[in-house]
């Protein structure tokens, strides 16, 4: 059975994220430690203890990373490894990693790096972003393609698309999007316009980070968001994770490569079930778990066994 292992973004974060795994195994517990060292932060502090930084962008992405990476080792562990992997914007760096394209340690450290960047880059209050829920993309393409300053974001799935830019182009989208026909039009609560051209000098200065990072060959394919095409050489991974920054996440499209690619089961890797609902409206055909206990190990067991 072909597997892909499939990782949220931004947004699917919480306390006590991959607490069960660290409590059960020896090696989480080194996780932890090597993933504080890397981001210089007190990672279990971070993940297990009340505290308002979690929702940070700079401390939410090697967060998220640290506790969907300690969710896959136990996967691996078991033997269950991803013939192509995936993940939306932040997820991107988890899938290099299980791809084996780059380490722990570094996409750690650079997601912090990256989090920084994207929320800095762009005065308070200058740029944001809104989700249109019911609206085809093409639609939302034709509303916006005047209104200079805003972009598209997230295609996420059909009939939920995010867009991001200059706050007043955003504003002035909103109600015409309304008006075209969304079932919702919602703003964000973001510290930035996260995927939009005004990101750019945020991942042109992510590039340096980049740079001195070490990438291995990779294992298995994965899937990038900014073109949804299945990368099998490392080379152009740092071109791509620059460019991400700024562009829009072809996520529907990127679950469509899945399928072309003969994906039979989709494992999504971290807490919540956003990428469920997103596999479950674009290619309801293929099955998806989500892995965010130790407990759920058992299920997938059962799953490629049965």
């Amino acid at each position: 059975m072909k597997i892909a292992f499939a990782y949220p973004g931004q947004g699917a974060q919480k306390i006590g994220m991959a607490k069960d795994f660290v409590d059960s195994f020896d090696w989480a517990k080194d996780m932890i430690k090597v993933a504080s060292d890397a981001s210089e932060i007190d990672m279990a502090k971070l993940l297990f203890e009340e505290n308002d930084d979690i929702n940070i962008t700079e401390f939410t992405q090697p967060a998220l990373v640290t506790a969907c990476m300690i969710m896959t080792r136990a996967l691996t562990n078991e033997g269950i490894k991803p013939d192509i992997t995936g993940g939306l914007s932040l997820g991107e760096y988890c899938a290099l990693v299980a791809s084996g394209a780059m380490s722990f340690a570094d996409a750690v450290r650079l997601t912090r790096i990256r989090g920084s960047l994207m929320s800095n880059t762009v005065p308070a209050g200058e740029g944001t972003m809104a989700a249109i829920v019911g609206l085809d993309s093409d639609v939302i393409e034709s509303v916006i393609k005047d209104i200079d300053g805003c972009t598209m974001a997230n295609y996420n799935c059909p009939g939920q698309i995010v867009i991001t830019g200059k706050k007043d182009a955003v504003g002035k989208a909103m109600p015409l999007l309304s008006e075209a026909g969304a079932r919702k039009v919602v703003p964000l609560n973001v510290s930035g316009p996260f995927h939009s051209p005004m990101l750019k000098p945020a991942g042109d200065n992510l590039r340096r980070y980049l740079d001195n990072a070490g990438l291995s060959d990779l294992e298995v394919p994965y899937v990038a968001n900014c073109n949804a095409e299945i990368i099998n050489d490392t080379s152009v991974v740092r071109d791509l994770l620059q460019k991400q920054v700024s562009s829009p996440v072809m996520w529907e499209q990127s679950l469509r490569t899945m399928k072309d690619f003969g994906v039979e089961l989709i494992i999504e890797i971290g807490p919540g079930k956003t990428i469920a609902g997103f596999v479950k409206k674009t290619i309801p055909e293929i099955p998806v778990i989500n892995v965010s206990s130790v407990e759920d190990i058992a299920k997938v067991k059962e799953a490629l066994n049965g």
